[in-house]
């Protein structure tokens, strides 16, 4: 077991995670439909090219893991090609109201908001989301570690931010560090360092 500093600044114990490195994707901009709830958003057509371009920084063969939600398994089946790639629901994004922002700004502020520690109402608590989202990464670390590859994890941008600010430095921030994410993008966690960085950019 190992101390990390936690979301808030309290420090918990965590279970170290296998490997000598991690590589978070970000899904790539999904087709938005209003009419449909956003844990069901597919990707966007132009959007399995963007996606399919992250392979260049991925050492192939990998162990490849995805959320349940479309647009993030499809984002990852793009990096992946022909390679097998699981599903789990512990990395599916923060759990929110089922509600539609008809202003972007006013998503982007309750989600920066949600990142830098606040809980807008109705938002899944995020040491909910801290604890299932370690639970997922400590699962398929181990099953990667014993067939030695690379774990490759296809997520979102909120909760795979609130879990590495559970575990690792965020510069300068993890309210900025989310903000600065792509769509898609590409995270590096140094096992070994534990030291965060973002490949594409």
């Amino acid at each position: 077991m190992s101390v990390f500093g936690g979301v808030g600044g309290y420090s918990v114990a965590m279970t170290a995670v296998q490997g000598e490195r991690l590589i978070l994707v970000r899904h790539a901009m999904p087709a938005i439909d209003p009419g449909v709830p956003a844990d069901r958003w597919s990707l966007a057509w132009d959007s399995r090219v963007a996606a399919r371009l992250l392979r260049l920084h991925v050492s192939h063969p990998a162990y490849y893991v995805a959320s349940t939600e479309p647009k993030a398994a499809q984002t990852m089946q793009e990096i992946a090609g022909a390679q097998r790639v699981a599903t789990d629901a512990g990395l599916a994004e923060v759990h929110r109201p089922d509600v539609w922002f008809a202003d972007e700004q006013e998503y982007h502020a309750a989600a920066r908001a949600y990142a830098a520690g606040q809980s807008p109402d109705g938002w899944e608590p995020r040491d909910e989301v801290i604890a299932r989202f370690d639970a997922a990464v400590l699962r398929h670390a181990e099953a990667a570690a014993a067939q030695g590859r690379t774990l490759v994890i296809g997520t979102h941008g909120l909760a795979p931010t609130v879990w590495m600010a559970s575990r690792y430095q965020l510069d300068p921030d993890p309210a900025s560090f989310w903000e600065g994410l792509r769509f898609p993008d590409i995270i590096e966690i140094n096992l070994r360092t534990e030291t965060v960085s973002c490949l594409v950019h």
